[in-house]
């Protein structure tokens, strides 16, 4: 019995060592992904920007080659990113993860095709400046959503809320079109998406530590999957937080 008890004893570290690499691991492939992500996001924009026979399938223009709005397609690739997130979000466990990280992929550069209006809207020295200043931003709450002791679910209803409250200030704004009421509400904007990226980091160290106990219950499949959906959270809190600091400090052409 004493043999026994010594050898469970002496396996259980080395166990709970194997673990949190499992942990660690899923932690990593979620910033992994994020960053792929801003990669291809950033690279779709910079080669629209810098590509008129591109840009004419999406911009609509003047007789005097005045921009005057956007083209059916250039609707379509605004607002298909929407599209793919729910679908993401409502099709997980049915989605197979080669689909899953297909569907990631193409709303990254669906994302930076859209993001490519700001760069011609934008002088580039602001663009880089927010930019900056969304990563510091991010990075700082990263970290103190992973380091915290304090519980952040609890405020999970009350950031929903808030994004809720921004969409729909943002659709009431489309119809009104004041420059004033959309300065503050970026405010609230940037306030709302830095709070969620300490939310969101904590809730995934969690989501790593329930991989770690479940073990071989949770799938490596369904691991890898709720690794990209983790990077997709992260992802869109990283762009907000940009393009509220954009509309707030950016200078326009």
């Amino acid at each position: 019995m004493d043999n026994n008890n010594n050898f469970n004893w002496v396996q259980k570290p080395e166990y709970v060592q194997q673990q949190t690499g499992v942990a660690k691991k899923f932690f990593a492939s979620v910033f992994l992904w994020m960053f792929i992500a801003l990669g291809v996001s950033t690279l779709a924009a910079v080669y629209m920007a810098n590509t008129p026979a591109a840009l004419d399938y999406l911009i609509r223009y003047n007789a005097e080659g005045q921009r005057t709005g956007m083209t059916i397609l250039g609707y379509i690739v605004m607002f298909a990113p929407l599209g793919l997130v729910l679908l993401m979000s409502a099709g997980l466990s049915k989605l197979s993860y080669g689909a899953l990280l297909g569907t990631f992929i193409l709303y990254s550069v669906l994302t930076g095709v859209s993001l490519s209006f700001i760069l011609l809207t934008y002088q580039l020295g602001s663009v880089v400046g927010c930019f900056a200043g969304a990563a510091g931003i991010f990075g700082i709450m990263a970290v103190l959503g992973y380091t915290t002791d304090t519980d952040l679910s609890k405020f999970g209803p009350i950031l929903m809320v808030g994004v809720i409250g921004l969409v729909i200030a943002s659709v009431i704004n489309m119809f009104i079109g004041s420059s004033q009421f959309d300065y503050i509400m970026s405010f609230f904007g940037v306030a709302i998406f830095t709070a969620l990226t300490a939310y969101d980091v904590q809730k995934l160290k969690r989501i790593g530590a329930g991989i770690e106990e479940n073990g071989d219950q949770i799938a490596i499949t369904d691991s890898k999957k709720l690794a990209i959906m983790g990077a997709l959270s992260l992802y869109l809190d990283f762009i907000n937080i940009f393009l509220f600091l954009l509309r707030i400090f950016g200078s326009r052409k």
